[in-house]
């Protein structure tokens, strides 16, 4: 998803390796960042991966209640709901001000008050000073904040699910088939969501199967 950046955060990017005033203390019930945020926790396939791991649902379980589809930037991707009159996640304890998925939460959660900003080939960390109001953020090395085993896996996962959604932006921003904007769109949807992953291989190897056909016939049409 697009949005912009205050030139102010980006004046210091982070490495993986590198130490940042991103730990909360576990925000001791703070849970601002878990309500009102709309449409913008969007998941990608490893989120999910995760949330039907953890809780033992399908996605088309998990949209009975707790996701909802939603255009992002042309794409039909599932996010968090927002429920009450808080506009809070569905996954938030609101009376301990807690999170429930906590070890299995969203890649942008995981990642909260950082941000990641991408190059060409590589993407950077940076703080987001102004979205989290906690006062005294102790200092916290990035990898560990984020806490994803095989990062560097988990790296090249993210450039190639980027890269691809960057492609097929481009490619759909430039058809005028409203037809087949919206049947690749639901195609995507279904290949990287919809259709359950095993337990015969782990994520990582899955997801290269899928996006290599989501490539090889994407390739194909004529746009």
């Amino acid at each position: 998803m697009k949005r912009e950046v205050p030139l102010e955060e980006l004046k210091r990017l982070y490495g993986p390796e590198d130490m940042v005033r991103a730990d909360c203390g576990g925000c001791a019930g703070c849970s601002l960042c878990c309500t009102g945020m709309g449409d913008s926790i969007v998941l990608s396939p490893l989120d999910l991966y995760r949330l039907e791991q953890g809780l033992g649902l399908s996605f088309g379980q998990l949209l009975e209640e707790k996701l909802e589809l939603g255009l992002c930037d042309g794409l039909a991707l599932p996010h968090l709901k927002m429920v009450g009159k808080e506009e809070a996640c569905g996954f938030l304890d609101r009376e301990k001000g807690r999170c429930r998925i906590h070890p299995f939460r969203p890649d942008l959660c995981r990642l909260f008050p950082l941000g990641r900003i991408y190059g060409e080939q590589d993407f950077s960390y940076y703080l987001q000073k102004s979205q989290c109001p906690r006062a005294g953020h102790a200092k916290v090395r990035v990898r560990k904040w984020i806490g994803i085993p095989e990062y560097s896996r988990y790296e090249a996962y993210i450039l190639r699910w980027h890269g691809f959604q960057r492609r097929i932006r481009e490619k759909l921003d430039g058809c005028g088939d409203e037809k087949l904007r919206r049947d690749m769109s639901l195609f995507l949807l279904n290949l990287f969501y919809a259709e359950a992953y095993g337990t015969e291989a782990d994520f990582y190897s899955q997801f290269e199967a899928r996006l290599e056909k989501a490539e090889r016939l994407t390739d194909a049409v004529e746009w």
